[in-house]
């Protein structure tokens, strides 16, 4: 008999962020849209009537179920990132909250760039500030196709169907120099409830729906790229069971798919080697299957005993990646020490680490403009800006536009292991070049 066959997988999770200005009220509509669709375990709800002693006033305060840090329950702000799980009868859910303060923008970047989708908070009563602008640049650069507008604390300007609209203006006055097509503009009240997981009887005005029914809603199916095959191979798999006759010679390769889909049957090939074969037989956890998507994790098993270990990237020989030792990337400078040309670092890029220097800063993005300055003297921490590396070996990938996982990396400091910057990269100057092309199938 042979393995059931899948059709597409409903992508059924969605991650999300929260940015904006500080005191816009981010880790407050987390709080409340945990509390309101009834996510919270008996103990976090004790938990959070406890917090009210750190916080003063004897109220619950919403905003501690993500500000976890003691530094930041103190000063009533978000410092780190803070993920959190949830789930309704429609979709599993991951948040993350991230800080809103300018010094901390390498942790917004950080908790963004998994995003399907983000919520930028803006307070009714102080307007589009410039950290507002610059979390909605960064989700741009990111590229995370979704964005909500969550207008907040509207029952402080009176739920004004006018101020709304104000707000709504100014913010459509900015998007067109970004690349956001999908933007939902949504007033509400963190602190009381309104319009997060309820209608609001305030805003009769208003007929969209309520910050939850839209994230159940949201279309994120084609936010995975379903074209050209992509696996970084994680593991080697090899059980080696000498009990189970059907295990001791097994070998599969596993990993998260980054792009495409792969049959049983299917021609592959192993990168950078070129060898090539055909997939045998398709794992997941829930068994074997005939086809899988991305991002599912599998392990595949060849019909050819080729070379591939940890760091092999297995494509689709029809539709091959870009690949090449020089790169250029947009990196989000993560470390106290700034980046200067000449430096030397190790990039890992998927399931690959491999060293770097950099050889050129072409230019530092003003994210309040989103304009470039050329040829800066380095990158400061939080900058954001366009540089060259040239690697020591080829790596093989695809432009971040057209795949988030394979276009992406981080820098890693060698000596002391830091991630010093998460980077973007461009679209491949030139097409694969693989070592030789000796196929087995």
């Amino acid at each position: 008999m042979g393995a059931p066959s899948l059709s597409p997988p409903v992508i059924d999770i969605l991650r999300f962020n929260t940015c904006g200005s500080v005191d816009d009220g981010k880790s407050t509509l987390i709080g409340r849209l945990l509390y309101d669709s009834k996510s919270l375990m008996e103990d976090q709800l004790e938990a959070l009537e406890r917090s009210a002693a750190i916080t003063g006033g004897g109220q619950v305060n919403l905003a501690n179920l993500t500000d976890g840090l003691r530094a930041e329950r103190e000063q009533g702000i978000t410092i780190d990132v803070a993920y959190r799980y949830f789930a309704t009868p429609r979709r599993r859910f991951i948040i993350a909250d991230t800080p809103g303060h300018v010094q901390y923008t390498r942790n917004m970047v950080t908790g963004a760039s998994t995003a399907n989708l983000s919520i930028v908070l803006v307070d009714a009563r102080a307007g589009v500030s410039e950290q507002s602008r610059r979390h909605t640049a960064i989700a741009s650069l990111l590229r995370i196709p979704h964005l909500v507008v969550a207008v907040n604390k509207m029952d402080l300007v009176g739920w004004s169907e006018e101020r709304f609209h104000e707000i709504r203006e100014e913010f459509e006055e900015f998007l067109p120099r970004l690349d956001m097509k999908d933007v939902k503009f949504i007033p509400l009240s963190a602190l009381n409830g309104d319009n997060v997981v309820d209608p609001s009887p305030h805003t009769p005005w208003y007929a969209g729906p309520t910050l939850l029914g839209h994230l159940e809603t949201v279309h994120i199916g084609s936010d995975w790229n379903l074209q050209g095959f992509r696996l970084p191979v994680q593991w080697v798999n090899r059980p080696n069971n000498p009990t189970d006759a059907r295990l001791h010679d097994f070998r599969g390769f596993s990993g998260q798919i980054a792009g495409g889909i792969v049959r049983v049957g299917q021609k592959i090939m192993a990168l950078p080697g070129g060898l090539a074969s055909t997939v045998k037989e398709i794992h997941t956890g829930d068994g074997p299957v005939d086809e899988a998507f991305c991002p599912q994790s599998v392990t595949l098993v060849l019909e050819h005993d080729i070379d591939i270990s940890r760091g092999t990237l297995l494509v689709n020989p029809d539709e091959l990646p870009g690949g090449g030792t020089d790169l250029r990337a947009r990196v989000c400078w993560m470390h106290p020490r700034a980046l200067q040309r000449g430096k030397k670092y190790l990039l890992k890029h998927t399931s690959s680490t491999v060293q770097a220097v950099v050889t050129e800063l072409v230019n530092r993005i003003d994210i309040a403009t989103l304009e470039p300055a050329a040829a800066p003297a380095e990158l400061a921490l939080n900058d954001i800006g366009e540089i060259r590396l040239r690697t020591a070996r080829p790596i093989f990938y695809d432009g971040y536009a057209v795949n988030r996982l394979t276009g992406s990396f981080i820098l890693i400091e060698p000596g002391t292991h830091a991630t010093v910057a998460a980077g973007l990269l461009h679209a491949p100057a030139e097409a694969v070049r693989p070592e030789h092309t000796d196929y087995a199938i």
